[in-house]
């Protein structure tokens, strides 16, 4: 795992020394994923350089470093990631003839990348991976990004500077010239649903390369002035290598109609397969251990393939609504682990929350970044490689919000539009309290609805209300991930995200399938492993995700829909999978999620830091959010009448990180205020 960056300049505007001292910064943005090595490399007379930092996980000796060159010269290539099957890839190189130094996968797909060319190899890796390639000869420069997006790149086009590209944004962020200025459309999805959707980014003419494309930039006349991912340009070309949607598609229309015990038999075979690779490693490997389903699933089957205990690693909580420790340590001593269980307290978490801005470098929502960033911190003192469960969810429909979300449209669709509205009014009049109050007498004076009574009923009933008026299955599933609804964000103009959704799948069989898709092509690559990525990173700790492998996500979708969900309870067919290896009673604990109590920290703890980022003033002043909305929702939250923390942490998130933005990232010379507000102004 590692940083990769580099920048691509008309020829000959920069001394090679600069060139290397610009180089050299965007490496040193990125020490924290590298902190093993780092190198550049300069073509001069093209006006390009690679920049690359390490943290050595394959050959750890000097064979393995980069910029690596490929067998007869032809490529040179940064790379940030694993190629799981590397060494089956690196014996039909050899049986071709293909020489080798070294033992790295790196050097493996250099050699690929000149044998097969560059489409091909990308085509027959299997793992995780940001790679840049620079074609010496024909003067090209490749960028390329793993299927699911578990690596992540961006990059652009920048006036005066060049084209730049990096593994986070602070490496695109150190070459003088680079513009800071916001992205309304970026910071819109931002606060719709906590994080930025792909391919924008939150500056201004700024991308993530899409997951499962090649980008191609024909330089031969010099680099491109405009490299957006949409439409077509002389000397840009994007092609897809593995897409999600066509996976869909093919797995719907052809789902394998085979007996359950032969489906489980060969799911169980994949992951043995796929978690065998990922355990491949010269540093120490150590799995996150959960006491939820898909944690559980990759540590069972990594344990039963290991000849010695895994290390694995469980954090405790001081808020037992949280705290899955004992059943994790449980589930540990029955698999025969070596399980370390890292206490973490309500002061530890608030802790990290100021260091959020660096961390993530974009601003970015996901509460459930603070366990995150904890969990990783501390196992990184004892492993440098550890398995996680993530992406168990979006394949074998493991979110509760999908079967909601089929019982809400549902509900919508027999409502005429206006009685919808009217309803949901109704039932947003009440605070969610009131509705808990309400359906807890009910329940006690009618004995039969005490089966329809639920823990926090009057949240779920605010969040049904506040659908029932989206329109079709697709908005609806929209108005259940949002944080704040689309017509609310609090914006100073008409900016709105990316359209909804953002792929339909044809054939679907239940509005499960598109939720599925959805998830996989924006909440995933966005969220979730934006998360884990930056987390584990920012302490130079690789995570390793098996459920993600195209293996696997190939199977889960040519799977039938009644074994993932049968009988209302989700991912069937992976709960009958680890019942082969874990005793059902371990696993009967109801699973409490990887999150923090944002709505009370807001109205406690966190009050005075909310209170600053949030003054009315100060919104104003920047010229960005809508400071009348905003101050609105927080005198709800901290009245208890509405829980807002969702939507307030979007907020507080995105001003956390625009106050930490250095100065000489926005406007060179000025303080950090000044800065700030070049920006703000600019845009307005």
């Amino acid at each position: 795992m590692c940083g990769i960056a580099g920048l691509l300049i008309p020829a000959q505007s920069l001394a090679a020394a600069l060139l290397t001292q610009r180089a050299r910064g965007m490496a040193s943005a990125l020490g924290h994923r590298g902190p093993d090595d780092s190198g550049v490399w300069l073509d001069a007379d093209a006006g390009v350089a690679l920049a690359h930092t390490r943290l050595a996980i394959q050959d750890l000796s000097p064979a393995g470093a980069q910029p690596m060159a490929s067998p007869g010269g032809r490529y040179r290539v940064v790379f940030n990631g694993e190629i799981y099957n590397f060494a089956v890839l690196r014996r039909e190189l050899e049986a071709a003839g293909m020489p080798f130094r070294g033992g790295s996968d790196t050097e493996v797909l250099a050699a690929g990348f000149e044998h097969w060319g560059i489409e091909a190899t990308l085509a027959k890796a299997r793992g995780m991976f940001a790679v840049a390639v620079w074609d010496v000869r024909e003067r090209r420069l490749h960028l390329a990004r793993d299927p699911l997006g578990e690596k992540p790149l961006y990059y652009g086009a920048v006036a005066g500077v060049g084209v730049l590209f990096g593994s986070e944004l602070k490496a695109l962020r150190a070459v003088p010239g680079m513009t800071t200025a916001i992205d309304r459309r970026a910071l819109a999805g931002l606060l719709q649903y906590g994080y930025v959707p792909g391919p924008l980014s939150i500056h201004r003419g700024i991308y993530k390369l899409p997951p499962g494309t090649l980008l191609s930039l024909d330089c031969a006349q010099g680099p491109p002035d405009d490299v957006a991912p949409w439409g077509c340009r002389r000397g840009v070309r994007l092609t897809p290598f593995w897409q999600l949607a066509d996976v869909a598609a093919a797995g719907v229309a052809d789902a394998v109609a085979d007996d359950e015990s032969g489906q489980i038999d060969g799911l169980d075979a994949t992951l043995r397969g796929v978690i065998a690779e990922q355990l491949v490693a010269d540093v120490p490997v150590g799995a996150f251990l959960s006491a939820g389903l898909d944690s559980v699933t990759v540590t069972a089957i990594a344990q039963a393939i290991t000849p010695r205990p895994l290390r694995t690693f469980t954090v405790a909580f001081d808020d037992p609504r949280y705290d899955e420790s004992e059943a994790a340590a449980a589930i540990a001593a029955h698999l025969g682990t070596e399980h370390t269980t890292l206490s973490v307290t309500g002061r530890d978490a608030l802790g990290v929350i100021p260091e959020l801005p660096r961390i993530y470098d974009e601003p970015f929502a996901d509460p459930s970044q603070v366990p995150t960033c904890l969990i990783a911190r501390r196992a990184r003192e004892h492993v440098t490689v550890c398995l996680s469960g993530d992406g168990g969810d979006e394949i074998f429909a493991g979110y509760n919000r999908y079967l909601f979300a089929g019982s809400a449209a549902g509900l919508a669709a027999r409502l005429p539009r206006p009685l919808a509205r009217l309803t949901g009014r109704g039932v947003l009049a009440l605070p969610p309290g009131g509705w808990d109050r309400i359906a807890g007498a009910a329940a006690t004076v009618v004995p039969p609805l005490r089966r329809l009574w639920r823990p926090r009923m009057g949240e779920k009933l605010h969040k049904l209300a506040s659908v029932l008026d989206a329109g079709s299955p697709a908005m609806v599933y929209d108005a259940l991930m949002s944080y704040w609804p689309g017509q609310a964000l609090p914006l100073c103009d008409a900016a709105a995200p990316p359209s909804w959704p953002p792929a339909r799948l044809e054939g679907a069989r239940a509005l499960i399938d598109e939720c599925m898709l959805w998830d996989g092509l924006r909440y995933l690559p966005d969220d979730n492993l934006v998360k884990v990525d930056r987390a584990s990173m920012a302490v130079a700790l690789e995570t390793r995700v098996p459920l993600l492998d195209r293996r696997v996500v190939e199977y889960a979708w040519h799977l039938p829909l009644s074994m993932k969900v049968r009988d209302g309870q989700s991912k069937w067919i992976l709960r009958r999978l680890l019942d082969r290896y874990v005793p059902p009673a371990l696993m009967e604990r109801p699973k409490s999620g990887f999150s923090v109590p944002v709505d009370d920290w807001l109205r406690g703890p966190l009050r005075e830091w909310a209170d600053a980022l949030l003054a009315p003033e100060r919104l104003t002043g920047e010229g960005l959010l809508d400071a009348g909305a905003v101050s609105r929702r927080w005198r709800e939250h901290l009245g208890g009448r509405r829980n807002h923390g969702l939507a307030l942490w979007s907020v507080l998130m995105f001003e956390a990180w625009y106050e930490a933005l250095p100065a000489a990232e926005a406007v060179p010379g000025a303080s950090a205020w000044q800065g700030r507000e070049a920006i703000a102004c600019a845009e307005r």
